[in-house]
Order: structure tokens, then C-alpha cells, then sequence
């Protein structure tokens, strides 16, 4: 083995040894089937954490999950209109387990979106707006960024164990950019909501998948609340 191997050998068993520990026989995941063109690329990140990702529309299937990902990449609007076709915009309220957002689908938890101009699942309170494009400023945000938390109380929820002042990958030109139920921001420009939580309902503006160790543990946080 060379240095160089020997050295990613060992950053990667660190960054394993990092995560929380996952007992997967007592994980019932289920993604929502929101359209989004990400589901392989999501369900090969839970993988690597060693659970199975099924993607379901079904009610039953999807009440009987101990853990529920809403995932999203594209726009607001076709993807409320896949939920509303398959009534998940009526099912997802009504869950009582742990869901998350991520990407469009953390836009789709709040009341509405400017993109296209549509109302979302009203979960978390506030309106999704397109990022201001300024001199130096491209729209959309792509690239990595660094997580922030909002207070040192913010830096104590579950889900930012570990995961606060790191990079994660970001491909969007929409976002939340108010302040209630912010745990962490992340700056373009002006700041925006990278992550946000009340209660059962948390999302994730950054794509988990693509983040590396970051998103790793963002998605092992999830699994184990």
C-alpha cells in the first residue's frame, strides 16, 4: 500500500469511526417518491450507511417507516404536483415520525414557493425565495459551503452533531432566508437557511448524497433520532 493509500484508507476509517452507530434491523426507512431525478444517488448514500432506502407513494408502507426522507432536485412546482397527484401533499401532515427535507424537498416544507409561484406543504412557517444575484454573485449557488449554526443552542439539536462549521455540497437558486426554526445558515451572497428544524419536521438545503463525510453524517443524525 502506498502513503497515498495508506492515507485515504485512514481518513476514511476516521470519518466511519465518526458516525453514530446504526442499528439498521430497527430502521424502517422510506423515501418519498417526489419525482426527483437524485433517488439512486440518495438511496447509494444510505447504503453506504448500511440501510435500505425503498422509494414508496404507498400510505401504508409509508406510516409504517420509522424514519421519512422527502428528497428533491429540479423545481417547486412540478414537484408539489407529483405530491399532489400521488396525495402525499395530504399524507406527509399527517405523519408523526421524523421526516427530512432535502433540497427542493426542504423548500417544500415551507408554506410557499416564489418558484412558480406555489403553495408548498405549509410544515414550517415562511416563504422560499430566489437567492439575489450580485456582482460576484452567481445564481444558482453551486459548490461547497460551510455550515453555520445559528446559536451555540442551534449547535445542540441531533441533527447538527458534528456536522456544524463543515462543508456541504450545494446546487440551488432558491431558499429559505428568514430566520424562525433556522439551526444553520450557510452565506451566498446573503445568508440563507441550510438547515432547519421544529419538532419532527427538518430540512437540509444542501444535497446529503454529494456532501461526503458531511452528508454522511447530516443522514447517519437523521437515522438516529
Amino acid at each position: 500500500m502506498t502513503v497515498s493509500e495508506a492515507s485515504t484508507t485512514a481518513c476514511a476509517a476516521t470519518a466511519a469511526a465518526s458516525l453514530p452507530k446504526l442499528d439498521a434491523s430497527r430502521i424502517r426507512l422510506v423515501l418519498l417518491d417526489s419525482g426527483g431525478a437524485n433517488l439512486g444517488s440518495v438511496q447509494a448514500a444510505f447504503a453506504r450507511l448500511g440501510v435500505e432506502a425503498p422509494v414508496s407513494s404507498d400510505a401504508q408502507r409509508i406510516r409504517a417507516a420509522t424514519h421519512v426522507l422527502l428528497p428533491g432536485v429540479g423545481a417547486a412546482a412540478p414537484a408539489m404536483a407529483r405530491l399532489r397527484a400521488n396525495g402525499l401533499d395530504r399524507l406527509i401532515p399527517s405523519l408523526s415520525q421524523p421526516l427530512l427535507g432535502i433540497c427542493v424537498g426542504m423548500q417544500l416544507l415551507f408554506e410557499h414557493s416564489v418558484e412558480g409561484d406555489v403553495a408548498c406543504l405549509g410544515l414550517l412557517p415562511g416563504r422560499v425565495e430566489g437567492l439575489p444575484e450580485t456582482p460576484g454573485v452567481r445564481v444558482p449557488h453551486m459548490g461547497w459551503n460551510r455550515l453555520q449554526a445559528v446559536s451555540p443552542e442551534a449547535a445542540m439539536h441531533p441533527l447538527l452533531a458534528g456536522v456544524d462549521g463543515r462543508h456541504a455540497y450545494f446546487v440551488h437558486g432558491y431558499a429559505y432566508r428568514g430566520t424562525t426554526n433556522t439551526l444553520a445558515t450557510c452565506t451566498h451572497g446573503q445568508p440563507f437557511a441550510a438547515i432547519a428544524a421544529r419538532g419532527r419536521v427538518m430540512g437540509a438545503q444542501c444535497h446529503p448524497e454529494r456532501s461526503a463525510t458531511t452528508g454522511a453524517r447530516l443522514l447517519a443524525n437523521f437515522l438516529s433520532l
